[in-house]
């Protein structure tokens, strides 16, 4: 099925991208080189359920959660995430706060994160009250939850493994993630 959801044409569309260094046994965008990418208001105006439908729709992700973002650092070694951001704004912090390399944005309703497995990401602030976002992974892939803590490094080493995404979860057959 079709979504019928407003997008940004995609050569309008302004992203932000980011490589992460490693950091202590947090391993960011080091592994595979691939960045964390933010697509700027990607869905001018979209519920949780109609981000839900047009990503499903595509084809690429399987969304399987309404939450804000934990407050504490963490990873995940198992899967790349997509967040589609539903309501609110929040600054957000990916690369461990401790690191001096960190990246920190603020992002709100309409925009999407793509993060690649190995990024650790956070909550900083909700700004407004009731941050909420869509979380979604590559079909076929469980996430687990990583901390950078010593005994995760087999975990780690398993990123490398990961398939990149083939066609972009939010465009298609198009997309910023092909292009990176």
């Amino acid at each position: 099925m079709a979504s019928t959801t407003k997008l940004t044409p995609s050569k309008d569309l302004q992203t932000l991208t980011h490589q992460i260094p490693a950091h202590n046994l947090i391993p960011n965008t080091s592994i595979q080189h691939k960045p964390l990418l933010i697509y700027r208001h990607a869905f001018p105006s979209a519920s949780a359920s109609d981000l839900e439908t047009h990503l499903s729709s595509v084809g690429v992700v399987t969304p399987q959660w309404r939450y804000t973002m934990y407050s504490t650092s963490h990873f995940h070694s198992t899967s790349h995430e997509v967040l589609a951001i539903a309501h609110g704004k929040a600054r957000l912090c990916f690369g461990h706060e401790d690191n001096p390399e960190r990246v920190e944005e603020v992002v709100g309703r309409g925009d999407v994160i793509v993060m690649p497995a190995g990024v650790a990401h956070r909550l900083l602030e909700d700004l407004e009250g009731g941050f909420e976002m869509v979380g979604c992974y590559p079909k076929g892939c469980n996430w687990d939850m990583c901390y950078g803590k010593p005994g995760e490094e087999g975990k780690v080493a398993k990123i490398k493994n990961l398939p990149w995404f083939t066609r972009d979860p939010v465009y298609g057959d198009e997309g910023p993630v092909l292009n990176v």
